[in-house]
């Protein structure tokens, strides 16, 4: 897969593509779906994706909480596994964010990129304000000879598939859910930071990764895998929270806890795989109290990745 950041300087080769267009946040099964459908339309010519980034939202609504399933790198890797050859990431910053619905048609579109045919969902919206529809979409490609097809979203006995239903699920500790609805465990990405060390005190040293702009799942105890920056995948056990028993009053991060491991990974980029939750996060009465249900939560985290 290419990337492509420019979209006023695409190389020739990698015009006349097909695309699909949207935040593709999680790249779930409603998102593989749409690309299916829009290859089995146009199966002649390259599959690509135009994209935004940063999120929308978050130059919108930037005072409200991160909401990111997946952030670019990790969703690169999901659109290649789903053979996409093209991504077409488009810097969404205020000025870009100002053009019109035929100027993003017009110039970005067909002039830019290129594309011969594109596909989204029934309610995609474009253009400043977001005052482009699908009708108006078809209407607007039709004069510049770009073919156009609508997708029905994949749905279940609950509903559509969508990254927001995705992250309701996490939110509320139903990870192995998720998973059925990305088509794969969904996994927190981020570079180890120095913490206080504590987790070595108590018998038991952590990785300590920042949220940063990933969706806080529920707050607690997770298994899980963890991905090392050589390709390794270690299991362990991960807290997810504030640490109420230290009162420490720091934003929600991973420390997670590698079983049967002793390295250095300080600096390291670590994909996190959570499994499943084991215990909400809670209060302990003291230091003892604590090391005593880290044991015991070992012991079950062990039990459920051996399962």
């Amino acid at each position: 897969m290419t990337l492509h950041t420019d979209w006023r300087s695409i190389p020739e080769e990698a015009r006349g593509a097909v695309a699909a267009l949207g935040n593709f946040d999680g790249v779930h099964r409603g998102h593989a779906h749409l690309l299916h459908a829009l290859h089995s339309a146009r199966p002649d010519r390259p599959l690509s994706v135009v994209t935004f980034e940063p999120h929308p939202r978050e130059l919108f609504r930037p005072q409200d909480p991160p909401l990111r399933l997946t952030l670019p790198e990790e969703r690169y890797q999901a659109l290649t596994a789903l053979g996409v050859r093209h991504v077409f990431q488009i810097s969404f910053e205020p000025d870009f964010s100002h053009l019109g619905a035929s100027e993003f048609v017009r110039e970005v579109l067909h002039n830019g990129l290129g594309l011969q045919h594109v596909a989204c969902g029934p309610d995609f919206a474009f253009g400043h304000r977001r005052g482009g529809d699908v009708a108006l979409l078809e209407a607007l490609l039709e004069p510049l000879g770009i073919g156009l097809t609508v997708v029905p979203p994949l749905s279940d006995v609950g509903g559509p598939l969508s990254s927001t239903r995705i992250r309701r699920l996490l939110q509320e500790g139903y990870p192995e859910r998720a998973a059925e609805e990305l088509g794969r465990m969904w996994s927190i990405r981020g570079i180890v930071h120095k913490g206080d060390q504590r987790g070595r005190l108590l018998g038991f040293p952590t990785a300590n990764v920042p949220l940063g702009r990933h969706i806080e799942p529920a707050r607690g105890v997770y298994a899980v895998t963890v991905r090392l920056s050589d390709g390794r995948i270690i299991p362990g056990v991960a807290n997810i929270g504030r640490r109420p028993t230290f009162d420490d009053g720091q934003e929600s991060r991973v420390e997670a806890h590698l079983f049967d491991f002793d390295e250095d990974l300080y600096g390291q980029t670590l994909q996190i795989t959570l499994h499943t939750l084991l215990r909400e996060e809670r209060r302990f009465e003291g230091f003892e109290a604590l090391k005593q249900q880290i044991m015991l939560d070992a012991v079950q985290a062990r039990a459920v990745l051996d399962a």
